[in-house]
């Protein structure tokens, strides 16, 4: 089983984006997939379409220990892919447990039971390095970083790596940045190429080779409650996830991917 954290502090890098269409383009490769949705906006939780104003248990409950983590899960419209949903109620997860002991280790211990099911369990954090934040890099062994191709990128990387390295350091020393993976990539401009080129010589092989490039078909894809392989097979966004899922699994093969036993 591996563990991922999809996370970036900046909104709009095309997180959730990822989150959806890679764990969609993985489930339609075979492989059991777990989406988790943390971010309180419960937009991959839309995405894939949940009424999230209406739900009676999410992962609100699951931190709150109200519920087992198994009884939030629902099937989504590709199979092998099973969503833990969220909705705006999550924002009030942090006030709750400000003071609770072992507060950071909620996930870790709420998720534990279903690990073996999955090959692969992947959480769409907030945009933002708080409670819930510290919960899912406590929980994973792997953090994917989605990064908008743009000038500012590479500041936000360098404060999320440094993040990345306490959480490591005092809370779970498995965890490793394995990927960035370039988005919104626009290869009209100069600026996306050359941000792509300093992000590529500074991180090496953690930058993944397959770029997602901006795409109509793919910023539609939302309100159609698919993943843009079922919303758009055809169109640019489908090819470049289809190819970044692949370069997934074909990391894993040269052990490109840390130990992927369970925690």
């Amino acid at each position: 089983m591996r563990s991922i954290a999809l996370t970036n502090q900046k909104g709009g890098v095309a997180k959730t984006t990822t989150t959806v269409n890679l764990g969609a383009c993985l489930a339609q490769m075979g492989k059991r997939v777990l989406l988790v949705d943390l971010d309180p906006q419960g937009n991959l939780s839309s995405w894939l379409g949940l009424d999230i104003h209406n739900l009676e248990r999410s992962m609100y409950n699951v931190f709150l220990e109200e519920v087992y983590f198994e009884e939030i899960l629902t099937k989504t419209c590709v199979e092998n892919l099973t969503l833990a949903p969220s909705n705006v109620a999550l924002a009030g997860v942090e006030r709750i447990l400000a003071h609770e002991k072992g507060r950071d280790l909620i996930l870790r211990k709420r998720l534990s039971p279903v690990i073996s099911k999955y090959d692969y369990i992947m959480l769409d954090c907030p945009p933002s390095l708080g409670l819930i934040t510290i919960n899912a890099l406590t929980f994973v062994k792997e953090v994917f970083i989605p990064l908008e191709t743009k000038v500012l990128a590479l500041n936000g990387l360098v404060t999320l790596m440094n993040t990345v390295q306490v959480v490591k350091e005092r809370l779970n020393h498995h965890l490793e940045v394995t990927g960035i993976i370039a988005c919104r990539f626009d290869g009209r401009t100069n600026l996306s190429n050359e941000v792509y080129s300093q992000i590529k010589d500074r991180f090496k092989e953690k930058v993944f080779n397959t770029i997602i490039r901006e795409n109509t078909r793919l910023a539609e894809c939302p309100i159609s409650g698919k993943p843009i392989t079922l919303y758009a097979p055809d169109s640019p966004g489908a090819v470049d996830y289809t190819n970044l899922a692949k370069e997934v699994l074909e990391r894993e093969k040269n052990g490109a991917s840390p130990d992927r036993t369970p925690l």
